[in-house]
C-alpha cells in the first residue's frame, strides 16, 4: 500500500474517532464504544490512573487510541519543552503541560483536522495555557532544529509508512541531550506472513509495527544513543481470540506463532550531547 493511501486511511480513522469522542462516544480502534467485546480493548484500556483522568476533559480520554502512557514513563521536568507526535485529542499533551509547568511548553502535532479541533477544545476546557497544537505530519515536523527537550508519542509511529523519516525528524528537533520517550506496539521474532497480517490488524488496529531489533536499529541509524525497549503489556493469544476467530483462522493452531510476540512497549533513546570544546593541551586526551 502506498504512503498516500496509508496516510488517508489513518486520517479517516482518527477523524471518525475524534467525532465520536466529541459526541460522547469512545474510540477503541473504530468501535462505537469501548467494551470487553472490542478487539483492541486489552491495548487501549486502563492506561491512565484516576488522578490523571481527573486532570483532563473526558473527551480527551475518550479520543485516546494509545497503547501506553508515555507521560507516566517519561521523566518530565519543570521548564522543559515537550512534543507529542500524533497528539490526537490532546490527552498526553495536556498531562505533559501540567508536568512541565508554566515555564515549560507542550506541543501536540497531528495531521487530522477533527482531532486538532477536539484537542483545542479540550485545551480550553482544561484551562491550560502552555499548550500549542500544530497541524502537520510526523515525517515533517514543523519545528526548528534543537528546539525540544523531550519527544513523546503514543502508539502513532507504527502508523507511519516512513518510520526512518519520523525518527530522523525527532532527532533533528531534539536539543543535544534531549530524550525520545514513546509508547508503541512492537513485535518479537519471525512469524508466518499471513499470521502477522491478521494479528497486526488486531494489535492497535494497525499493520506496521516494527520488530524490536529493527526498531533499535532504526533509532541508531537516526543518530540516537542508549536506545532500549521496555515491554509494558505483552499480549497473549487469549487477548486476540475473539478477533482472530472471526478472521477464519484456527486460533489454537496458531497460538504458538502469536503468544507473547506482540507487545506494547516504552521506547527510550537520547540525542547525544554536543562534544565539549577542548580547553587545553590535555583535556582532549
Amino acid at each position: 500500500m502506498s504512503e498516500p493511501n496509508i496516510r488517508e486511511i489513518v486520517k479517516d480513522k482518527y477523524g471518525e474517532a475524534a467525532l465520536r469522542a466529541a459526541t460522547g462516544g469512545s474510540s477503541c480502534c473504530g468501535a462505537t464504544a469501548a467494551s470487553s467485546s472490542c478487539g483492541c480493548d486489552p491495548i487501549t484500556s486502563n492506561l491512565y490512573d484516576a488522578a490523571q483522568s481527573g486532570e483532563i476533559p473526558a473527551e480527551a480520554m475518550q479520543a485516546s487510541l494509545g497503547c501506553g502512557n508515555p507521560t507516566a514513563l517519561a521523566k518530565l521536568n519543570a521548564g522543559e519543552t515537550v512534543l507529542d507526535l500524533g497528539s490526537g485529542g490532546g490527552i498526553d499533551v495536556l498531562l505533559s503541560a501540567r508536568r512541565v509547568g508554566p515555564t515549560g511548553k507542550a506541543y501536540g502535532l497531528d495531521m487530522t483536522d477533527e482531532m486538532l479541533a477536539l484537542a483545542n477544545e479540550n485545551k480550553k476546557k482544561a484551562g491550560v495555557e502552555n499548550v500549542e497544537f500544530l497541524k502537520g505530519e510526523i515525517e515533517h515536523i514543523p519545528l526548528p532544529d534543537n528546539s525540544v527537550d523531550v519527544v513523546i508519542s503514543n502508539c502513532v509511529i507504527n502508523l507511519s509508512s516512513d518510520k526512518d523519516a519520523v525518527l530522523r525528524e525527532a532527532f533533528r528537533v531534539l536539543k543535544p541531550g534531549g530524550r525520545f520517550a514513546v509508547s508503541d506496539v512492537v513485535t518479537r521474532g519471525e512469524m508466518l506472513p499471513e499470521i502477522r497480517k491478521n494479528v497486526l490488524m488486531w494489535v492497535g488496529c494497525i499493520a506496521g509495527a516494527l520488530e524490536e531489533n529493527d526498531y533499535l536499529g532504526k533509532l541508531q541509524d537516526a543518530g540516537f544513543a542508549a536506545a532500549e525497549i521496555e515491554p509494558t503489556r505483552i499480549y497473549k493469544v487469549e487477548d486476540a481470540r475473539e478477533f482472530l476467530s472471526g478472521q477464519g483462522l484456527d486460533v489454537d493452531a496458531i497460538a504458538p506463532q502469536v503468544d507473547g510476540k506482540f507487545f506494547s512497549a516504552f521506547i527510550r533513546a537520547t540525542k547525544p550531547a554536543e562534544a565539549k570544546a577542548c580547553c587545553g593541551p590535555t583535556c582532549c586526551s
